[in-house]
């Protein structure tokens, strides 16, 4: 079964996905960066790079190599 593409938030581009880390535990999120309030929207759990990867998949995004 294939999975459905999320379209990307509106006011977002491929460009805006981010990793943080946090300092304190060191747990890494991604999601899409907002400048103008410094903060991840539709922020998600990373735990391998496998997460990362289906990240990018899910909103059918080509991820910079």
């Amino acid at each position: 079964m294939k999975k459905k593409i999320l379209p990307v938030p509106d006011g977002f581009t491929a460009e805006d996905v981010k990793i943080e880390s946090s300092i304190c535990t060191g747990e890494k999120t991604i999601g899409f960066y907002s400048t103008a309030d410094k903060k991840l929207h539709c922020a998600e759990l990373v735990r391998t790079n496998a997460d990362i990867e289906e990240f990018y998949r899910k909103y059918g995004i080509e991820k910079d190599r």
